[in-house]
């Protein structure tokens, strides 16, 4: 009977045009009294209301409605936000999606280091020169690591998501297995609008809540974000210096050292059968003890202590690396993720590519090839749609489908073997 009054109360009380929040509090107040619940208990509604798609839709819509006033998010700015409120069914989709091919590390990093981010970034870094003089006085970071990780990020800006993050966390904290941890999400998000910060409309971002130049999470926003340009609002959205200002500020508070690189790339020695890995720390005189020397042949210099990285094994690239690597993947914790980051730190400073080639026949693309090769596969008939550069399932079916038919290995690998092909074919059809 509790669980009846529970779930049918609210919509009873929607119907008749009462707030969400009333009807929630209302819900949870009778729960409290019918359960003998000592404490607020999470309030489970069926949201019927302006729901077409979903009429079967039972969700467990956050609310720990004392928790919510007691964090300081009104009554007000909750019923605002959420009336009218209907779940996104493609984050829905992206939730529920698992990866259908897995990203060779050279595939991984042409696509992300590519020589347009790099150019776009150096620009950026002039254009920026202030704020990032900033960066490096007052918080001891290395200014050109938070503009690699907005190149990484949002390309600088373009692409900073336009899902509304109060829709897509409300859907998330009603559904699949993280529903806790979004519901807290939401949470914070609504005391960013409450505290106008961030006008409401604005506060858009990825189908999973990170939002900004730089894709904060709104509980990180809350704990790290800084008013960098000193106008009183902490607008991660509108305001590039204060997304690379809190960038900073996160890599500061995940340990990074100042004036310290993040690593370099090395040379192994043959046959090197060694420790490696990001957390078998060594002396750096064991390293060198092992035979290993940075790239150009001179000898490891840096912190006392140091990781050996081999993402491909000791047929690839190496790295050592440093505690400021460990704080780069700290952003986002997956090694090629913070090597991409890394690796593009140092372009941007000048850098050149690495020295070392991955180990394989067929490497990755840059984002301008990627577009050239759906463009040539266009061209041939296939029907991709657009030429974005995204290697979507289609441009991968008609990949493998122009393989097939060229008598190449039916892969569906975009790299520069199908490329090449592609362009020789167009090249003899145009004699």
């Amino acid at each position: 009977m509790a669980a009846l009054v529970l779930i049918g109360l609210p919509v009873f009380l929607l119907c008749l045009g009462v707030p969400i929040f009333v009807a929630l509090i209302a819900a949870a107040s009778i729960g409290i009294v019918t359960m003998g619940i000592g404490s607020m208990a999470p309030v489970h509604v069926a949201l019927f209301g302006g729901l077409d798609n979903f009429p079967l839709l039972a969700v467990p819509l956050f609310i720990f409605a004392g928790e919510v006033m007691g964090r300081g998010v009104t009554a007000q700015t909750f019923d605002t936000a959420l009336t009218g409120f209907e779940p996104d069914q493609a984050v829905l989709d992206a939730m529920g999606a698992q990866p259908e091919f897995t990203t060779p590390i050279w595939d991984y990093m042409a696509g992300l280091v590519d020589e347009q981010r790099v150019a776009d970034g150096r620009a950026k870094l002039e254009e920026m020169a202030k704020v990032v003089a900033n960066i490096e006085q007052k918080l001891g970071v290395d200014g050109t690591v938070p503009i690699a990780i907005w190149g990484i990020e949002t390309d600088y800006g373009r692409n900073m998501g336009k899902r509304s993050l109060v829709r897509s966390l409300t859907t998330l904290s009603c559904a699949g297995g993280r529903q806790r941890f979004f519901r807290n999400e939401l949470v914070e998000t609504l005391r960013i609008v409450q505290s106008g910060d961030i006008a409401p409309e604005a506060l858009t971002g990825s189908w999973a809540g990170a939002f900004g130049h730089t894709q904060f999470m709104p509980s990180t926003y809350q704990r790290l974000a800084l008013d960098f340009d000193g106008d009183g609002r902490r607008d991660l959205i509108g305001t590039v210096a204060d997304a690379l200002g809190s960038t900073a500020n996160y890599l500061k508070r995940s340990g990074w050292e100042t004036s310290m690189p993040w690593g370099y790339e090395v040379r192994l020695p043959a046959n090197y059968k060694g420790p490696s890995g990001r957390r078998n720390k060594q002396l750096i005189t064991q390293w060198k003890a092992l035979g290993i020397k940075r790239v150009d042949g001179s000898e490891l210099t840096g912190p006392d202590r140091a990781a050996l990285l081999l993402p491909t094994g000791a047929t690839g690239p190496a790295f050592i690396v440093f505690r400021n690597f460990d704080a780069i993947y700290s952003y986002n914790p997956a090694e090629h993720y913070a090597l991409a980051i890394a690796h593009l730190s140092d372009r941007l400073r000048g850098g050149g590519p690495l020295r070392t080639a991955w180990p394989t026949d067929d490497p990755g693309l840059s984002r301008a090839e990627r577009r050239e090769l759906q463009q040539l596969l266009i061209a041939r008939g296939y029907d991709i749609g657009n030429a974005d550069g995204i290697l979507g399932s289609r441009t991968r079916e008609a990949i493998k489908a122009f393989q097939a038919s060229a008598g190449l290995p039916a892969d569906a690998h975009p790299g520069t073997k199908v490329l090449n092909a592609l362009r020789a074919q167009k090249k003899s059809s145009d004699k």
